[in-house]
């Protein structure tokens, strides 16, 4: 009578909670290759991101300037354009750029580094800002002007506001790009510098 008093019902309930043990039991390994998979998402950035950050971030040759926009077109086009315009970069955020970038490597006129790019690219860029665009053209270009973090190309109308004013007329004429699309390349594609984050 004593023992049937404690005797644990099989329900449902002790069904669950059983299988519960049984699977925290057993799963060490998956739970070893979920934690692998946790740690390799927020792993530091590679070597190579580390050094190229380094190289921008203390040998910048970009300015704010209306001169420094106005020597572009003379540059030697395999010259760089290298650095932030306005404020210091950082690690983390350049390293989401240039992670997130990777799924435009099949257009070209996209930079695959905002804080590298050469001056060719820029030069062609900079002719396609006066680029006249059709009037569906010009509300996706619209919207990205009033939803990108910067409310347009870049915080200030800088020789990159010019040059990713370019890059985005040309992919909404050219790639058929929306507003919404346009917008993703703009933050990925900010310059600016700061710890904003943009995932893609």
């Amino acid at each position: 009578m004593g023992m049937h008093r404690f005797k644990q019902p099989v329900t449902p309930r002790w069904w669950r909670r059983s299988g519960i043990r049984l699977l925290l039991a057993s799963s060490l390994g998956l739970g070893l290759l979920v934690s692998a998979t946790f740690l390799l998402a927020g792993q530091p950035p590679s070597p190579e991101i580390v050094k190229k950050f380094e190289d921008l971030s203390q040998n910048g040759n970009s300015s704010c300037s209306t001169e420094f926009m106005n020597s572009i077109p003379n540059m030697p086009p395999m010259s760089r354009l290298k650095g932030s315009c306005c404020g210091p970069m950082a690690l983390h955020r350049y390293s989401e750029q240039i992670e997130g970038l990777k799924r435009y490597a099949d257009i070209a006129i996209i930079p695959p580094d905002p804080y590298d790019i050469d001056a060719g690219l820029a030069q062609k860029l900079l002719v396609g800002y006066d680029l006249p665009l059709t009037p569906d053209e010009q509300r996706a270009y619209d919207y990205a002007m009033q939803h990108s973090e910067e409310k347009g190309p870049c915080c200030c109308q800088c020789w990159r506001w010019h040059v990713l004013g370019g890059l985005g007329k040309l992919l909404v004429h050219e790639h058929g790009f929306t507003g919404e699309q346009l917008t993703k390349v703009w933050n990925l594609s900010n310059g600016c510098g700061g710890d904003s984050h943009e995932h893609s």
